[in-house]
């Protein structure tokens, strides 16, 4: 797939645990809806981010990927926005005070808790580090169907569109 089709999302969640919180930095592919960079953390800092930014990048060709977040300072810190634009991603914030700007990202952690988090009830930071990527990787990109690319998985949805000719690929639906 052509980076230039791309368009990102990224956002940070809390996985509650017996004596305190786990983080989950995640950057979705809204064109295939996959999971393509994420990262696990005791701390909500600019590196939880940076990391999840680091693996979408080792996987995908981003230039002139679109990437937006929400105006959270790990996203608008120099050492993120200076990663963005070394590999040239166009960068968008939502508006100030308008929540609707992530609704993707919102919506899957809404799945990620009810499907996966909820039903382990994680107790400890090592419960989540064992479990979580699992889900990510396995049950989420390669096994879980989503209505906006015609009921089949992101892996699947881009296996098919790389078999494709540029003109045939299906339009992103948002």
């Amino acid at each position: 797939m052509r980076a230039t089709n791309e368009v990102w999302v990224a956002d940070i969640t809390y996985i509650r645990i017996r004596s305190s919180f786990v983080y989950l930095a995640a950057i979705l592919d809204l064109y295939s809806r996959r999971i393509v960079g994420w990262a696990i953390s005791k701390r909500i800092d600019t590196e939880l981010c940076l990391t999840a930014l680091r693996m979408a990048l080792e996987t995908r060709h981003a230039r002139g990927c679109i990437h937006h977040s929400d105006r959270g300072v790990q996203y608008a810190s120099a050492a993120y926005v200076a990663l963005l634009r070394q590999h040239g991603l166009q960068i968008s914030m939502s508006a100030k005070g308008n929540p609707y700007d992530n609704a993707f990202m919102e919506s899957f952690y809404k799945t990620l808790k009810y499907e996966e988090v909820h039903l382990w009830n994680y107790e400890t930071y090592e419960d989540v580090i064992e479990r979580l990527p699992f889900f990510l990787e396995e049950v989420y990109n390669r096994k879980r169907l989503h209505s906006s690319i015609g009921y089949i998985p992101p892996a699947e949805f881009e296996a098919a569109v790389s078999n494709m000719k540029p003109a045939d690929r299906p339009v992103l639906n948002l």
